[in-house]
């Protein structure tokens, strides 16, 4: 007979390698790319936010994941209730790491304007202009503060002075995409919750299951008098 723990914490922990998998290849692909000249608005805006990420942490967090997972497998391969309980340190850890990228990431959302007004002051007007079309704006704040890019967006001071800023619609913007991002990221450390409480359920049943084999050689013994 299946034992279901046991189950349940192998299906979790390899749902738990994944996640590790997952923050690397995605913090790897995005550190290669978001410098690239970007092709439109909604390109440069998404580069200059991912550029904000702290993504080396994410690299660290994705192998941390991998070291706690490779300590599981000595842990699933005998019964030692040591290795599962440095098994479990680890992935605590983790998670703590985990939650304090998610925290920082919901913290940039709460200052997401101010950064990006140093953001858009550092652009080539070239990208300003690919930001002002995809959000149909002129200038950041308004027309004149900064002073707009001239494009067909924003042809001329009269035009621009009609346009609101792109403040509002960049801040509405990264708040979404940033929030996606977050919000899998303390994903990932649900996952990693699940997976503490069932190996803690493993390393309860390893512990039920010495205590009998305890009795039962006590048992053994005092049947050959």
């Amino acid at each position: 007979m299946v034992n279901k723990v046991l189950a349940a914490f192998v299906g979790i922990d390899v749902l738990f390698a994944i996640t590790g998998a997952l923050i690397v290849g995605f913090s790897v692909i995005v550190r290669n790319t978001c410098f690239d000249p970007p092709s439109d608005g909604n390109e440069a805006a998404r580069d200059l936010l991912y550029q904000q990420f702290p993504l080396s942490a994410g690299i660290g967090n994705g192998i941390f994941i991998f070291v706690a997972f490779a300590s599981t497998l000595p842990a699933l391969a005998t019964n030692s209730r040591s290795w599962l309980k440095g098994a479990i340190f680890l992935i605590v850890v983790n998670a703590i790491f985990t939650l304090v990228i998610g925290l920082e990431l919901w913290i940039l959302t709460l200052r997401i304007k101010e950064t990006f007004s140093n953001l858009w002051n550092l652009q080539t007007p070239e990208v300003q202009g690919f930001m002002q079309g995809a959000f149909n704006c002129c200038g950041y704040f308004n027309s004149t503060s900064p002073a707009f890019h001239t494009d067909s967006t924003c042809p001329s001071p009269a035009t621009a002075a009609l346009m609101t800023g792109c403040a509002t619609p960049l801040s509405r913007f990264s708040n979404t995409f940033i929030d996606n991002i977050f919000t899998a990221v303390f994903g990932v450390v649900g996952v990693d919750a699940v997976l503490i409480v069932a190996a803690l359920c493993l390393l309860k049943e390893r512990k039920e299951m010495e205590r009998y084999r305890h009795i039962d050689e006590k048992t053994g013994a005092r049947g050959t008098f």
